[in-house]
């Protein structure tokens, strides 16, 4: 059987971390549905602006949006959502089959908001309301700002991808806004049953200490992380609050493992792949880590609920000098700067690329 096949038989999903008018138009994206076990996909601004640069497949909509009066960003959420509603539509089946657990699209909020929680929920209630889909997450980074935004629109009844997370803690605060949000729905009397998913980033911790520890714990940290992650989930599942929030109708909200692309040419091409497999969780891989793991991966032992050997892991990086603590807020800091900065040239391509196509 295929890795991808094996890994989906283990109880992980696996999600495209990548979204562009060429992989729906070409019919790539319905080829990995059908032959790779594609049953969701992520999108961020830098996936989008990657997209915008690379040939002409959004030239006529940029001429045809792009109008005097009109804000630059609704052009941009104009042109994704044509793309993001599509793929919905292409894992409408899946979600339906799978009584909604799988068949996800997600599209992110503005990065400039990540500090204003009203705003955040207001765009995320607008686009939601635009995307006319069941099956559509809105992406809210779990800062803490984002978390004030995540519990209200869960309670809005709004399906929610929480992103930029990098730690257990930062993922424990993000399960309890997205807790609070049902419990709140729960008490009105109101559906419980609102989708969620806690992305955590995993590759971006062993960049960052790349070179700077001993040589036998370059590209360990990531995993440790993602362990310790799992850990504090499989805790939370078995918890009495959850458990009495899923006996009121509420479906777990699932960790997924997400920057599981491998940086480091020297390492393993599916390190983030092979060594996070878990039952009820996503893994949302760029392309060419799912063509790895479809090609020459293999699915191996399951994650300890206990979190295995990450504490003894997580205190060799302590005792080489590495602050986890302060890493972490570090990288969720240098997440949504970078989500900016691309934000920014994204708004840039369509300020200038229209004149230019024309």
């Amino acid at each position: 059987m295929q890795a991808t096949r094996q890994l989906s038989a283990a109880g992980q999903s696996i999600w495209l971390d990548n979204i562009t008018r060429d992989l729906l138009v070409s019919g790539t994206l319905e080829r990995y549905i059908r032959d790779l076990s594609v049953v969701g996909l992520t999108s961020n601004p830098s996936i989008f602006d990657k997209a915008l640069r690379q040939g002409a497949a959004y030239d006529a909509t940029l001429r045809a949006a792009s109008r005097p009066g009109v804000a630059h960003e609704e052009v941009f959420f104009k042109l994704a959502l044509e793309d993001i509603t599509r793929a919905a539509d292409l894992f409408r089946p899946i979600h339906e089959r799978s009584a909604g657990v799988d068949g996800w699209v997600s599209l992110e909020v503005s990065p400039l908001l990540a500090a204003d929680a009203d705003s955040t929920l207001a765009q995320a209630k607008d686009l939601h309301a635009q995307g006319q889909r069941p099956n559509l997450f809105i992406k809210i980074p779990g800062t803490s700002d984002g978390l004030i935004a995540i519990e209200e629109a869960i309670f809005a009844g709004i399906p929610i991808n929480i992103t930029l997370l990098f730690s257990a803690a930062q993922y424990r605060a993000a399960a309890d806004a997205w807790l609070r949000g049902v419990e709140r729905r729960i008490a009105a009397g109101l559906n419980p049953n609102i989708a969620s998913v806690a992305s955590v980033f995993i590759s971006r911790w062993d960049v960052a200490v790349s070179g700077k520890v001993p040589a036998a714990l370059e590209n360990r940290l990531g995993v440790a992380v993602a362990e310790d992650c799992y850990r504090v989930y499989s805790e939370l599942l078995a918890s009495p609050a959850w458990r009495r929030a899923f006996n009121a109708g509420a479906r777990p909200q699932r960790l997924l493992f997400a920057s599981t692309g491998t940086k480091d040419p020297k390492a393993s091409d599916v390190l983030y792949v092979k060594n996070l497999i878990g039952a009820l969780t996503v893994n949302t891989m760029p392309e060419g880590t799912l063509h790895a793991f479809a090609e020459h991966g293999a699915v191996g032992p399951a994650l300890a609920a206990d979190g295995g050997e990450s504490a003894e892991v997580l205190g060799q990086f302590t005792r080489a000098g590495i602050d986890l603590t302060a890493l972490a807020v570090r990288l969720q800091e240098e997440g949504a700067k970078s989500f900016v900065s691309a934000w920014q040239d994204l708004l840039g391509i369509i300020a200038t690329k229209p004149a230019a196509a024309a």
